[in-house]
């Protein structure tokens, strides 16, 4: 990565960091931050840690058609807190059952699993209070915005990828079976992050969005690809999450059904798919491909 790229991506987590925490209610005692516990786990669960993939993703699609930075601010946030929630579900004994998250305590062990459970549950509204209240832009596209992120969270996205997730264990399935889940699992709200920077700045012709799906579909794609070898490869202190946990759950993984180095080159390939897809965007599209770069050469 170059130094223009690393002073970008980490003047956009600083300023994602602070928006987090500007649109989260406060944690302090008092009487107008009650309940003080459930907003002190929300942002114990939301700040301080991650890459922030996703809101890079949001202020890079938001580049190539110069959308406004509060706008892009806001639809950051949002997706960033549907991904927090869904981390502090899928941590939960009754799903994963995981103990680390970015390196410290996941938040049923840090508080307690029925808290847990409402810091998801309200981080969820909370994005999208948070995303209905972009109120500089059309409302039909405020609106369109609005059912993007609820169709990427829901039984036709992320929600539906989990479940998928969690009936495949012990089972054996084909590439296309795998590829289905992460498309929703991980895909779902990736793509979402994409569109709805672009959609901070103009409403989309079909040439343009149909360009953006197919980044999005190879980057989602990559991004497990990668997690899954990660987990086969890396410790938890370098991981921050429990690592070699997916082959320990008896999950179905794109390591333990290509192999790890058919799995790198996998990565690899997607890794130029999601750079073609953005051949008609020229130069604009420059911080698209080198997240593309980062998320197939992450570490972590």
């Amino acid at each position: 990565m170059n130094g223009a790229f690393d002073d970008w991506m980490k003047t956009v987590q600083a300023a994602s960091e602070n928006d987090l925490s500007a649109y989260l209610p406060t944690s302090l005692p008092d009487a107008a931050a009650a309940p003080d516990k459930l907003h002190a786990a929300m942002r114990y669960a939301l700040l301080g840690g991650g890459k922030r993939v996703r809101p890079l993703l949001v202020y890079a699609a938001g580049a190539l058609f110069g959308a406004d930075a509060a706008i892009l601010s806001r639809a950051a946030a949002a997706v960033e807190m549907i991904h927090a929630y869904s981390l502090v579900h899928d941590d939960m004994p009754c799903m994963d059952d995981d103990e680390l998250r970015r390196g410290k305590p996941t938040v049923h062990v840090a508080y307690d699993e029925a808290t847990a459970l409402l810091v998801g549950d309200a981080l969820q509204s909370q994005a999208f209070l948070v995303l209905s209240e972009a109120d500089s832009i059309p409302a039909a596209r405020q609106v369109a915005m609005l059912r993007l992120l609820a169709h990427a969270s829901g039984s036709a996205g992320m929600c539906g990828g989990q479940a998928i997730d969690l009936d495949s264990v012990g089972l054996s399935l084909t590439l296309e079976q795998l590829e289905q889940m992460h498309q929703l699992k991980t895909g779902a709200l990736l793509r979402a992050a994409v569109v709805l920077g672009a959609l901070a700045g103009k409403d989309l012709e079909p040439a343009e969005l149909q360009a953006l799906n197919d980044y999005a579909r190879a980057i989602g794609l990559a991004f497990q690809v990668v997690d899954d070898v990660l987990d086969a490869t890396a410790d938890s202190a370098t991981l921050g999450k429990t690592a070699g946990k997916d082959a320990a759950d008896n999950k179905p993984t794109y390591v333990s059904i290509l192999g790890l180095e058919p799995s790198r080159a996998l990565a690899q390939q997607l890794r130029l798919d999601a750079h073609a897809a953005l051949a008609p965007f020229g130069e604009k599209a420059l911080r698209l491909r080198e997240l593309a770069d980062l998320i197939v050469q992450r570490k972590a």
